[in-house]
């Protein structure tokens, strides 16, 4: 099975190429992805996959079915969404569409899928069981299309044993994959934050109440809600990212605007950290003579990948690509809105290797120079179909 795979793969590879670089020119932001979604459509149709529906509005989800169908169902992921940034790269596949670019890989994902789609729907006569297709809208963009999907039931009918994703890694080359099994990408909260005060002249504060001031207080004190109140153990990320004090040389503003973000792996510690960066800014704020509004808009839960499964995919892995090439990953305090799937059923989100240093491929996700080394297309789509035949037993 695994060389009829592999020979598949290779078959489809100038095709999948082909769907990707049509994909990066024609970007889609998060949860407009209607020509994405009908373009998928299309290439299934192509293959003959015509059990295939929409949901979530611009998402696209289809069935493969092999021999006794009802035996066993797993569920393969990919996101479909792109980001509002400029792209750099001067290349034949350059985004067309003005302010919008592929700078996380997504188009790898959707177009690998449609590559795995191809191969599973040429085997489907000999593996037992359904694997569902899951082309996912606004994975960038709260409150996900993963948590979206669920609502409408894609983990239902049929109800998955486990799921599967794949993410592109630029700090991997081509070839190699990475595993990490238990606990991997954290949660995320966003934290808009305005301090109030009273501006005034610069040269008078005394008739001021300087939220500037209050602010460089607050700024300090939040980040010991981590130091002092977190675990040592347990991974903790506040960052600031965005402060706007609209006043000048000689004037003090009426107010600070701010915006972070607040990111764990513990659901308890979570929920008591929002509890104390708000005390802490409301108290602090009116203990200078100022307020504060802290609102937290609560994200993505942590990403955990079952150790059963993630054992079994990650000798496969090894098998399908060698063991040289399989490498273990660290915790990332990034975040990713398939640790929705995480929560609901076993599951394992793996990484793609894209780096071609010779290439110059090495630019990092969400910048204005990513790009990925697209042999990382044939291995990424066989790997992942021959996954999902193992998991189903073949």
């Amino acid at each position: 099975m695994i060389e009829k795979i592999k020979a598949l793969a290779a078959k489809l590879y100038p095709e999948v190429v082909g769907f990707r670089r049509h994909l990066h020119a024609h970007p889609e932001l998060s949860f407009h992805e209607f020509e994405t979604q009908k373009f998928v459509e299309g290439q299934l149709e192509a293959l003959g996959i015509t059990n295939h529906k929409r949901m979530a509005n611009t998402g696209v989800v289809a069935l493969i079915e092999g021999r006794n169908p009802a035996k066993r169902s797993i569920a393969l992921r990919a996101d479909m969404d792109a980001l509002p940034i400029v792209e750099a790269n001067e290349v034949p596949y350059k985004s067309t569409v003005a302010g919008v670019m592929h700078a996380c890989g997504h188009d790898v994902h959707t177009s690998s899928l449609l590559g795995v789609a191809g191969i599973l729907h040429s085997l489907r006569d000999e593996f037992e069981g359904t694997v569902k297709l899951i082309f996912q809208p606004g994975e960038e963009k709260l409150p996900g299309g993963a948590s979206l999907l669920i609502k409408e039931g894609v983990l239902q009918n049929p109800a998955p044993a486990s799921v599967l994703g794949q993410h592109v890694m630029p700090q991997l080359p081509a070839g190699k994959i990475g595993f990490r099994r238990g606990l991997y990408m954290a949660s995320t909260d966003e934290l808009y934050v305005t301090v109030k005060g009273k501006g005034g002249h610069g040269a008078m504060p005394h008739l001021c109440i300087d939220p500037v001031a209050i602010t460089a207080q607050l700024l300090v004190a939040l980040q010991q809600v981590v130091s002092r109140f977190a675990k040592p153990s347990v991974p903790s990320v506040l960052t600031f990212g965005k402060v706007i004090a609209n006043g000048a040389t000689n004037v003090i503003p009426d107010q600070v605007y701010l915006e972070g973000t607040f990111r764990t792996l513990n659901e308890e510690w979570r929920a008591e950290a929002h509890t104390r960066m708000k005390k802490l800014a409301m108290e602090l704020a009116a203990s200078m003579g100022g307020s504060c509004d802290f609102e937290i808009r609560k994200g993505y839960p942590f990403l955990v990948n079952d150790e059963p499964l993630t054992d079994r995919a990650r000798s496969w892995a090894e098998a399908y690509v060698g063991a040289e090439n399989v490498e273990d990953l660290e915790i990332w305090m990034a975040a990713e809105d398939f640790a929705f799937y995480s929560q609901q059923a076993p599951s394992c989100f793996y990484r793609l290797g894209v780096r071609n240093e010779a290439k110059g491929i090495v630019s990092s996700v969400h910048t204005a120079t990513f790009d990925v080394d697209e042999t990382a297309l044939e291995t990424g789509m066989g790997l992942m179909a021959w996954l999902a035949v193992k998991e189903l037993g073949a």
